[in-house]
């Protein structure tokens, strides 16, 4: 219990300010804590993440056509974690080496909804579905499930591509903030229907679970919980612990769900009431206990050239919002400036993450988790070990099948509540970037306006008349039918259009501000004495290889971007 010394005797008051590198930080990023208090600082960051990927397969799973108590919905989340602690494992060891938690994201979610709003994806009525036998169900979902994982795994070898070969510098030129507001705000944005479905079905329930949230998150996180340690020499003494700070969405679910069981067990909710929590008990009772994941076992990917350019909008989402937190994470661990062959080396292994996502059937991409980021900046442990623990956590419960299909009986109000707050902090994340841009000048407020509000109304009317695009062709009918019904990518394309054709100042358009928060114009020179981002093994042979100065992923990389 020592960890919690470490970090809760630190001033409440410190941690809003800004933290500078190497100063107030208990663990920084090269540091080894004892193996057993990285266990326990390492499932910090595993139930953070926990809290944060558990609502996905909420949204996924019906798209699949799946029913409410199919055991495979364990399955789905069980595969998430398992490729969560696989890929962070693989960025923080030989990636960016930065302590961040690769996980899935909602972004990708608004591109698959695109896809399976095509009319060869549409679900079959209930009463169709309900009259299926059990083999012809399993394959009503996994043949989704093969589109979207073939979808995934190719659009994201444009993400490997552009890392390795150090282009993400380049691109960056064009993807602009007001590229980038549409792109990120759209993803919260368009999903407020699925927000409301789920809490309209206990209004009570879903707005329990925001008061909760904003409670926990917002008013209570200068409140420390006492708990007990025990010091060597000094016998058991109180601790403080930032628990609402860490956890509020845990403590926000455990509460609720926990409220559900009592008015389910009292009788309150009749039976088959969407906010009990035995509604889909069957699938925790048909769940196995030990499943371990695989690639293609759902079946082997399939590609239409549709999916792979819809998906396409998801990754360039994921890959702005990582670089964006790079920067953030490195200060907080006391590390140097991230190089630039970190960066690239960083982006590229996100998108290796993400075509492993798509090969194992997890129905989703991988991105950097905010809250994992957040828990850093709050514990002031930025170890990268821990982050290591944690990612080998991740891997055993992702083979723990029941653990995943527990997940699947919270209670559909609380979800709603959940994802009422959560899309509307995603919605708000992209519009931070407006504090780059002149939001005095008429055409940075056209720009902003049109390429918000536009999408909305487009995508919207083409999911209403999903047979509008009739070209002759079927191949490009579905291609158009989802790059058009994709939000975050017509928004996205008309914002970086509009930004880089209409006259502006380059301080008017906030390209001043934005260079200075990206830092990617750093020179490696300046990065020679700190090893922090070079790999754990290998580094006096490639040191010794002239060739490898010119190879914008190692880290012996010595251009400038």
């Amino acid at each position: 219990m020592e960890m919690m010394d470490n970090h809760s005797d630190v001033d409440p008051e410190a941690t809003k300010e800004p933290l500078k590198r190497g100063v107030d930080i208990n663990y920084g990023i090269d540091d080894s804590p004892p193996w057993y208090l990285s266990i326990f600082m390492a499932l910090q960051h595993y139930l953070t993440m926990i809290g944060a990927i558990v609502s996905i397969p909420f949204i996924l799973t019906p798209a699949l056509c799946m029913e409410d108590e199919d055991p495979s919905r364990g399955i789905i989340i069980s595969t998430m974690i398992f490729v969560t602690g696989l890929v962070t494992y693989i960025q923080a060891t030989w990636g960016c080496r930065l302590p961040i938690v690769q996980g899935g994201t909602i972004s990708f979610l608004v591109p698959t909804l695109a896809i399976l709003n095509l009319p060869q994806w549409k679900c079959p009525s209930k009463d169709v579905i309900a009259a299926l036998d059990p083999d012809a169900k399993t394959e009503l979902w996994q043949v989704r499930m093969r589109e979207l994982s073939g979808a995934i795994a190719v659009s994201a070898l444009f993400q490997v591509f552009i890392g390795y070969t150090g282009l993400v510098g380049k691109l960056l030129k064009i993807i602009t903030p007001l590229t980038i507001v549409p792109t990120v705000s759209l993803v919260g944005l368009t999903l407020f229907s699925h927000a409301s479905e789920t809490a309209s079905k206990h209004w009570g329930i879903a707005v329990g679970t925001i008061f909760l949230m904003t409670l926990f998150s917002q008013a209570m996180t200068g409140v420390n919980v006492p708990t007990l340690k025990y010091r060597k020499g000094h016998g058991l003494q109180i601790g403080w612990f930032p628990l609402f700070k860490l956890f509020p969405v845990l403590l926000t679910i455990v509460i609720m769900w926990s409220l559900c069981a009592i008015l389910t067990a009292t009788g309150v909710f009749p039976e088959g009431h969407p906010a009990r929590t035995d509604v889909r008990i069957r699938v925790l009772q048909d769940a196995s206990w030990f499943r371990v994941p695989y690639p293609g076992q759902f079946g082997l990917p399939t590609v239409t050239l549709a999916g792979v350019l819809g998906m396409l909008a998801g990754v360039l989402a994921c890959t702005v919002e990582s670089i964006s937190y790079y920067p953030t994470v490195s200060q907080m661990c006391g590390a140097p400036p991230p190089p630039l062959h970190a960066i690239n080396r960083g982006i590229g292994t996100e998108g290796l993450g993400t075509v492993l996502a798509g090969l194992w059937g997890s129905g989703n991409g991988t991105n950097t988790f905010g809250e994992n980021v957040g828990a850093i900046g709050v514990t002031k442990v930025g170890s990268r070990r821990v982050i290591q623990w944690a990612a080998l956590i991740m891997i055993l419960q992702g083979v723990l099948n029941k653990f995943g299909a527990a997940f699947i009986l919270i209670p559909d109000p609380v979800v709603g509540g959940i994802f009422c707050v959560m899309f509307g902090m995603i919605a708000a994340f992209g519009l931070s970037a407006l504090q780059y841009v002149d939001l005095r000048s008429a055409r940075n407020l056209y720009i902003l306006g049109l390429s918000i509000f536009f999408p909305l109304v487009l995508c919207l009317w083409l999911k209403d008349h999903p047979d509008f695009i009739q070209t002759g062709n079927e191949t490009l009918d579905s291609t158009l039918s989802v790059l058009l019904g994709t939000s975050i990518l017509v928004g996205g394309c008309l914002g970086c259009v509009l930004d880089n054709l209409i006259p502006g100042t380059a301080e008017e358009r906030g390209l001043v501000a934005w260079s200075k928060e990206m830092a990617l114009e750093v020179d490696s020179d300046e990065t020679i004495e700190s090893n922090t981002f070079d790999f754990p093994y290998g580094m006096s042979l490639l040191r010794r290889w002239r060739w490898t100065r010119h190879i914008p992923f190692l880290p012996t990389y010595k251009m400038k971007l």
